[in-house]
C-alpha cells in the first residue's frame, strides 16, 4: 500500500513527535497536522513538525491514507465520530491512546468498517507537552504496543508497524484488555501517586519548606506529575476499573509497611524494601 498522506490529529508531545520523526526519517508523502486553532498550526509548520495543518478534520481526513489520533482520551469518540463519514475504504484509523479497550469499543459505535482500524500506544513521553516538546526521537528504541481488532487486515497491521519501525520504534502487538491491565500498574498507578504526593504536600502550610529541602528522590519520584493533567484525568476515567484495582493493591501493601512501622518490626520492612529492590534490578536489568 502506498502511503502519500498522513493525517495526525493533535499535534502536541506524542503526535507532533511522530510527524516530525517521519519527517526526519524520509518519508517522502505529506503530513498533515490537525489544530484546534489556526496560530498553532501555523506554528507547528514553521517548526517543521507537519508539512501542512488545518482546523478542518473532515477534509483532512477525507483524503487520508493513515489517520492517526492523537488526542486525549475523552476526546477519541468525538474525533471518530468526525471522520466516520468521509472515510474512504482504504484509509488505515490507528491512534496513540494510553487506554485500548475504550477506543476499540468507541471505534466499533462510530466507523463504518473495522479492517482498518490499529490501536496502538507507544510506550514514551515526557512530563512536558505542547509543540515545544516536541521531539524528533522520541520513539528511538522505545516499545510501541499495538492491539488490532479481530477484524483488522493483516495488511493495514503491517502499515502501522511499519511507520513506528521507521522512527524508531520496537513493536509488539496484544490483546486490549492485557496491555490496559499491565499499564495500569506500571504507568497509570505511578502517575496517579506522583500527582497524589504532591497534592499533599502542597497542601501543607509549610509548602515552601516542603519543597525548599526536598532531595532528589523527591523530584526523581514526583517529576511525572509535572505531566499533562488533562490527558491524565481522561485516562484515569477511561482504565477506571485496573487503575482502582492497582491503587487497591497498593493500599493495601502499603498498609502492612505503614504497620510494620508502627511496630518497630525491621524484619518485615527490611523484607520489603529487600524484595522490591531485587525485582527492580531483575527486571529492569540493573547490576548491583
Amino acid at each position: 500500500m502506498n502511503i502519500d498522506t498522513i493525517c495526525i490529529v493533535g499535534v502536541g508531545l506524542i503526535g507532533g513527535s511522530f510527524a516530525q520523526a517521519l519527517k526526519h526519517t524520509g518519508f517522502k508523502g505529506t503530513v498533515v497536522g490537525v489544530v484546534r486553532d489556526k496560530a498553532k498550526g501555523v506554528e507547528a509548520t514553521r517548526l517543521g513538525i507537519v508539512d501542512t495543518a488545518t482546523t478542518d478534520l473532515k477534509a483532512a481526513a477525507s483524503t487520508a491514507d493513515v489517520i492517526m489520533l492523537a488526542v486525549p482520551m475523552l476526546s477519541m469518540r468525538e474525533q471518530l465520530e468526525l471522520i466516520a463519514p468521509v472515510l474512504q475504504a482504504h484509509t488505515i484509523v490507528t491512534d496513540a491512546g494510553s487506554v485500548k479497550k475504550p477506543f476499540e469499543v468507541d471505534a466499533r459505535a462510530c466507523l463504518p468498517f473495522l479492517n482498518r482500524v490499529v490501536p496502538g500506544h507507544p510506550i514514551a513521553g515526557k512530563e512536558k507537552s505542547g509543540l515545544e516538546a516536541v521531539d524528533p526521537h522520541l520513539y528511538e528504541t522505545h516499545r510501541i504496543l499495538l492491539t488490532p481488532l479481530k477484524e483488522t487486515d493483516n495488511d493495514a497491521i503491517d502499515v502501522v508497524r511499519s511507520l513506528w519501525e521507521q522512527v524508531g520504534g520496537v513493536v509488539e502487538t496484544l490483546s486490549a484488555e492485557h496491555l490496559d491491565n499491565a499499564l495500569a500498574a506500571t504507568s497509570h498507578l505511578p502517575h496517579v501517586l506522583a500527582f497524589a504526593m504532591v497534592d499533599t504536600l502542597a497542601s501543607r502550610q509549610e509548602i515552601k519548606e516542603v519543597f525548599r529541602y526536598a532531595a532528589g528522590g523527591f523530584r526523581d519520584f514526583t517529576r511525572i506529575a509535572s505531566g499533562e493533567t488533562i490527558m491524565w484525568r481522561d485516562i484515569c476515567l477511561t482504565n477506571k476499573e485496573p487503575i482502582v484495582e492497582a491503587i487497591s493493591e497498593f493500599e493495601a501493601h502499603l498498609a502492612t509497611l505503614k504497620k510494620a512501622i508502627l511496630d518497630d518490626d525491621a524484619d518485615t520492612i527490611g523484607t520489603v524494601f529487600r524484595r522490591a529492590k531485587d525485582a527492580r534490578d531483575l527486571h529492569l536489568g540493573i547490576k548491583s
